[in-house]
């Protein structure tokens, strides 16, 4: 039996002792507006985490792989890192880089 009017940000409903008016101002409808809006989004944001965490844990993972291993992508070229030096450091590098 409560009659809200919008405009004026008012409830009107009937009491005991005649009727009950409650009131807000537009700043206060403001910040549950805004409220309201960071609640939706923050809310669809940990739906779509845990859609992409079930996805990522149904996917199977690679049997080639372990923990620990370093297997390159692609086809790699030792460089040494001082040609004329005693030492035999060298750097891996893609086989496929340009000369430049």
């Amino acid at each position: 039996m409560a009659v809200p009017n919008y405009t004026y940000l008012k409830l009107k409903m009937p009491g005991h002792n005649g009727v009950i008016i409650v009131e807000s101002t537009y700043e206060h409808a403001y910040d549950c507006d805004v409220e309201c809006i960071e609640y939706a989004k923050a809310l669809m944001e940990a739906e779509t985490l845990i859609v992409n965490l079930d996805r990522l844990g149904s996917e199977a993972p690679d049997s080639k792989r372990r923990a620990g291993t370093f297997e390159p992508m692609e086809a790699v070229k030792l460089v040494p890192v001082d040609p004329n030096g005693p030492d035999d450091r060298a750097l891996r590098i893609s086989a496929t880089l340009d000369i430049k």
